[in-house]
């Protein structure tokens, strides 16, 4: 690795694929599958994809067709893609009393976002303890619901199952053995537990690692954090709230014949799960026209930085924003609570909205040249793979071989990070800084 000089995110980008090609080759061995027979390696490959890259996305059911020793290499793939297989290597090196170097470090704060590479170990062990201590009261609490269905030991097994799924925003489930296949979480649908403990997983690891870090230095004093925990925080609130008002009213005829707290409830989870989560308590593909347009634009949007989510990330969308509404008010300078945002952070808000929307448009038309499949419907699609969402419309099933690439080839891009796989691909070259002459362009 040191002979060969690949920077961090080129060692991000490889660890990733490899762990994805190492989870496949168990998946394909015969004690993976529930019947013990070779899955084709494509669906393998595709499922670890999907697994690693925390998005959802299944073409054979996860409660029927995996054996518990499959849906156990399925689950270290979700944690580890979830965390992020850097961090869980220093946590194993830690474990080992080994010595943690400086390029090591550096790759390290790299792939969980973090600043200052002095304080990243510390700053790791937060992350474990914290996602430690969420996934186990999340499955506590499921287990209050679980234990008494399905008995003591299938009942524990589910609720830790879903308890890192959900935490780690990947949106698989086991239902498929109790409800049907593809079911997800419909049979929970009035079920206000279940509900509430998964959108509160969903959402605590889709605010990032450096939000409860912050919130935790600054004892939750919200106004003493920094500007990025409060627009992370901000558009969250916005986005639970307004989703699921917006939900609420557009699926009003959808959720006919259900009581009126449940309608509610499901709303909430319609507003929460596309954070990149991908379970449903309703049928996706029964969304109507305005709640399938409202979907797109949260899985666009996403999670936070440095978390579990896909997505263009929230704080990206709010940057955005906050310079618009600075142009039409005439102002020079975007700010937010109290602090001026520089422009540089706008020029890395746009690349990253411009690389994903351009990786999901083009597999969508892609696939729609290959398969003739309606563009709503594949669209909706690649818009869940690169946002590493996991939701789907049915039709991850009916894709052929080429299209079933191009997801795999958008869920990687997700979870690396569109604009981080890009540079990946660029070799490092040493050009002389020239300054050309400047020149306004007329726009809008």
């Amino acid at each position: 690795m040191k002979k060969l000089r690949f920077s961090s995110v080129q060692v991000i980008a490889l660890g990733f694929l490899l762990m994805i090609l190492c989870g496949a080759v168990l998946l394909w061995l015969p004690v993976s599958s529930a019947e013990h027979v070779h899955t084709p390696f494509a669906d393998c490959l595709f499922t670890a994809t999907s697994a690693s890259c925390v998005t959802g996305l299944v073409v054979a059911d996860t409660g029927t067709h995996w054996s518990m020793f499959g849906q156990i290499v399925l689950l270290v793939l979700i944690q580890i893609g979830g965390l992020g297989f850097m961090s869980v290597s220093a946590f194993f090196l830690m474990m080992l009393r080994r010595r943690i170097g400086l390029r090591f470090r550096v790759i390290l704060v790299d792939s969980i976002n973090y600043s200052q590479i002095g304080d990243a170990l510390p700053f790791l062990r937060r992350i474990l303890l914290g996602t430690l201590g969420f996934e186990g009261i999340g499955a506590l609490l499921l287990a209050i619901r679980f234990v008494p269905m399905f008995g003591p030991g299938r009942g524990i097994y589910f609720s830790i199952f879903h308890a890192i799924t959900a935490f780690c925003n990947a949106g698989f489930d086991l239902f498929g053995s109790v409800s049907g296949p593809y079911s997800s979480l419909v049979m929970f649908s009035g079920d206000w537990l279940v509900n509430l403990v998964i959108c509160a997983l969903i959402l605590i690891g889709a605010l990032g690692f450096w939000v409860w870090s912050d919130l935790y230095n600054r004892r939750f004093r919200i106004g003493r954090c920094s500007l990025h925990t409060k627009l992370t925080l901000t558009a969250s609130v916005i986005l639970v709230i307004g989703g699921t008002l917006l939900f609420r009213l557009l699926e009003n005829a959808n959720f006919s014949g259900l009581p009126e707290g449940e309608k509610w409830l499901c709303a909430l989870f319609d507003a929460v799960t596309p954070r990149t989560a991908g379970f449903n308590t309703t049928d996706t593909a029964a969304l109507s026209d305005g709640s399938m347009l409202l979907t797109y634009l949260l899985m666009f949007i996403g999670g936070g930085s440095g978390s579990t989510a896909g997505g263009m990330k929230m704080t990206s969308v709010a940057v955005v924003m906050l310079f618009v509404i600075a142009g039409i008010r005439n102002q020079e300078q975007a700010t937010a609570f109290g602090r001026t945002i520089p422009e540089t952070v706008l020029r890395s808000a746009l690349t990253v909205i411009f690389m994903n929307a351009a990786f999901a448009f083009t597999g969508a038309v892609c696939i729609c040249a290959l398969d003739g499949i309606p563009l709503s419907d594949v669209l909706f699609e690649t818009i869940s793979a690169v946002s590493t969402v996991g939701m789907t419309t049915g039709i991850t099933r009916d894709l052929g071989t080429v299209s079933r690439i191009i997801i795999i080839f958008l869920m990687y891009c997700g979870r690396v990070g569109s604009v981080s796989f890009a540079l990946a691909m660029i070799a490092k070259r040493h050009r002389i800084q020239i300054t050309l002459p400047s020149e306004t362009v007329q726009v809008g």
